[in-house]
């Protein structure tokens, strides 16, 4: 193929009919100026000469986003079949006569959200009773005219008079908290901003506890340093509120600084009130109080647990015995109970022993405690009589991914969730004693047209080392083995969070022969504690390493090849896509990084980054530097090298992954590729790390699908020459 001339275009892309230029052809990038800034850790130093990036309320580095957008808009904007996505997914969610969420019982009353097919984002309702008539409550749409508002929280209170809710918008992650007055649909006069939201009432029913600090910037290092829980009483000016818990109230506890705190009382166990601190470290720590002694701040606290303790995933109390999921000999997890008036957790007794499957979670209702498992793929329950011990499975009315809550738990009655790639999300009403499932009034499930013609497959895939990665691939029925289609890889690998089968409308992008793949690879939780740690830190690199397993997996066996491949991750999942496209740039044809954490070495200098290095590492450490540099996707850019179509995607309100993270691998990778693809940073400015906002989700992912087509060669988004 003859070389195509060097393209000239504005900053923001104004010539963007050039699309359909050959794949060699050289992009011209808005300029990216460079600098000598570097950081230098036990001995070695690291380049960072697109450090200033980092700054975004610079002016340069605004304008940088704002003209790479450009381009990224004019580029995606003009792709055949990105429009058609949209209007597919949003037909296909009108179909949805409603979902539910946040559904909370309390003192007969219930309360929702629930978004109606085409609704862009929830109302908040209320039933008087479990079959009551239905009423609104708040829209949304009608707190800030002109700003679409979403509701973050819901918290009510025991006695269901009012509601704290958290308001916020454009993606935003830190809210107003406002107070509803139930039975007067007002709202109390009083209002603070930015809170992460309530965490609890008090049993009276008159204050509640949320989260609170003095940095109010939540782009500032500092705003998730020394958080609080403060205590606020109905009637009163937020600014009057007490610290009730945090490193400042309490220095006798040792919390740190990065450590985030929360405060609760649980009606049914009215006799202490709980207190946390937490970072990303999955092992819990935990104090407890007597409740009658509420009145004297600082209260004296008491240790619950500690991280050494090994308990993880949640605790439930019945009696005057404490329930845990612990890892402690035991890679899949154990359930064990000591009594709360000798608690002990070195000597827990051990209810349910370590299965073949990994325990994912804990529920109860008034008599039994549920135990929610998963192989990865498929999920059970197992239900724990509190009186007499005995233990059953529960038979479920389908297989998949499961889940369980007991919104009334001064009763038996449950809510069990069930869904597949292929199922949609099914809500069933459960009478823990009877066994008997009911369809639930939330419950509005649609056959959507199409998704019966497609199928998942899980296999198991050999990794580097040996290992058996398991890997979930959705087609279209029938499809030809060929290697001849487009297919998206995705991955994740991080917290120990599982990517179990989920039912997403984007998979009908698979009625158009597309595959898609889903990679279950260690730092994830498919296996238990030791799949999660096989990826963590210094053993990282199995993470990016699985995922290309399971890519070489698809060609080897004919679903792709290397020049219709694409791979996507996500938050976290950008240091899985950001190291595979930068340890095998041949694997793939196109990648995206979303929201993505690309830039290891400098994780620990966002807002949350020390909330997160019990996760990733520290540079403050020899060894964990090491693994940090080891994960980092820009200091791996090589120049030269032949890289994928790149797409970045940041959202400007994102105070998990701020734009930078991103920015500046799309920066690193424009400046250094020689293979002529495009690499384009899309930044969302109505948007956070992610939206309940569906317009701007479904448009915001159809531009992704679209550039993985476009440059995988899917006929349906080859622009006209």
């Amino acid at each position: 193929m003859q070389l195509a001339p060097l393209l000239k275009w504005s900053c923001v892309g104004a010539l963007i009919a050039l699309l359909a230029i050959p794949s060699r052809a050289q992009w011209a990038y808005p300029p990216t100026k460079r600098t000598d800034a570097s950081d230098t850790y036990f001995g070695r130093r690291y380049p960072d000469p697109y450090r200033w990036l980092e700054n975004l309320n610079a002016a340069d580095s605004q304008a940088w986003f704002k003209a790479q957008s450009g381009l990224a808009d004019g580029v995606i904007d003009r792709i055949p079949g990105r429009d058609a996505l949209v209007r597919e997914w949003t037909a296909l969610d009108r179909l949805q006569h409603a979902t539910y969420g946040a559904i909370s019982y309390q003192n007969g009353r219930v309360f929702y959200k629930k978004t109606l097919g085409g609704e862009i984002v929830g109302k908040l309702y209320l039933r008087e009773g479990w079959n009551g008539p239905e009423k609104l409550l708040v829209d949304p749409s009608t707190y800030k005219p002109g700003v679409t508002t979403t509701i973050d929280s819901v918290v009510p209170s025991f006695d269901g008079r009012y509601v704290a809710i958290g308001f916020s918008s454009g993606g935003a992650e830190y809210s107003e908290i406002r107070i509803l007055d139930v039975d007067r649909r007002t709202f109390l006069p009083e209002r603070t901003h930015p809170t992460a939201g309530a965490t609890g009432w008090t049993l009276d029913s008159r204050s509640f506890f949320y989260d609170s600090g003095d940095v109010t910037d939540t782009r500032s290092l500092a705003f998730k340093q020394h958080r609080k829980i403060r205590l606020h009483r109905l009637g009163t000016d937020f600014s009057a509120d007490a610290d009730f818990f945090s490193d400042a109230s309490n220095p006798e506890l040792g919390i740190t600084p990065r450590e985030l705190p929360a405060v609760g009382v649980d009606k049914l166990n009215p006799d202490y009130v709980f207190a946390s601190v937490k970072t990303e470290q999955p092992e819990l720590r935990m104090f407890y109080a007597p409740v009658a002694a509420m009145g004297r701040v600082p209260l004296k606290w008491s240790v619950f647990c500690r991280p050494s303790d090994d308990l993880v995933k949640g605790v439930v109390r019945h009696g005057d015995y404490a329930y845990a999921i612990t890892h402690r000999d035991a890679p899949r997890y154990r359930l064990v109970r000591t009594p709360m008036s000798r608690l002990d957790w070195a000597r827990a007794e051990t209810v349910l022993p370590e299965a073949k499957d990994s325990i994912q979670a804990l529920a109860a209702s008034r008599d039994y405690l549920f135990v929610v498992y998963s192989n990865g793929i498929v999920g059970r329950i197992v239900k724990l009589a509190y009186a007499t011990g005995a233990v059953s499975e529960v038979a479920l009315p389908a297989s998949g991914t499961v889940g369980i809550g007991c919104p009334d738990r001064t009763t038996n009655r449950c809510q069990v969730t069930l869904t597949s790639w292929t199922l949609p999300r099914t809500l069933y009403d459960y009478d823990a004693d009877t066994g008997a499932f009911t369809k639930s009034a939330f419950n509005t499930a649609v056959a959507y047209p199409g998704f019966d013609r497609l199928v998942s497959e899980e296999v198991e895939v050999p990794g580097h080392d040996g290992v058996m990665i398991p890997l979930s691939i959705i087609h279209r029925k029938g499809l030809p083995l060929d290697g001849d289609h487009s297919c998206i890889l995705t991955g994740y690998g991080s917290y120990g969070v599982s990517l179990s089968p989920n039912f997403n409308l984007f998979y009908s992008v698979a009625l158009r022969d597309v595959v898609i793949a889903v990679a279950h690879v260690r730092g994830g939780g498919e296996k238990g504690e030791s799949w999660y740690k096989a990826g963590f830190k210094t053993t990282k690199a199995n993470t990016w390493m699985d995922f290309i397993s399971c890519a070489e997996h698809l060609i080897r066996r004919g679903y792709t090849n290397p020049r219709r491949l694409a791979g996507t991750g996500r938050s976290a999942g950008g240091i899985l896509i950001s190291r595979a496209i930068t340890e095998r740039p041949d694997l793939f044809a196109a990648a995206v990084c979303g929201v993505g954490d690309a830039n290891a070495l400098r994780l620990e200098f966002r807002p949350n980054g020390p909330l997160n290095a019990p996760e990733f590492g520290t540079v403050k450490d020899p060894v964990e530097c090491a693994a940090l540099y080891n994960m980092d996707g820009v200091q791996h850019v090589q120049p030269g090298s032949l890289y994928p179509a790149l797409l970045g995607v940041a959202g400007w309100n994102d105070a998990r992954v701020p734009a930078w993270q991103t920015g500046k691998f799309v920066a690193t990778v424009q400046n250094a590729s020689a293979s002529g693809k495009p690499v384009l940073m899309k930044v969302n400015y109505d948007s956070g790390h992610f939206t309940e906002d569906k317009s701007v989700t479904f448009r915001d992912f159809a531009g992704q699908y679209a550039f993985i087509l476009w440059q995988t060669g899917h006929p349906d988004f080859q622009p006209a020459k």
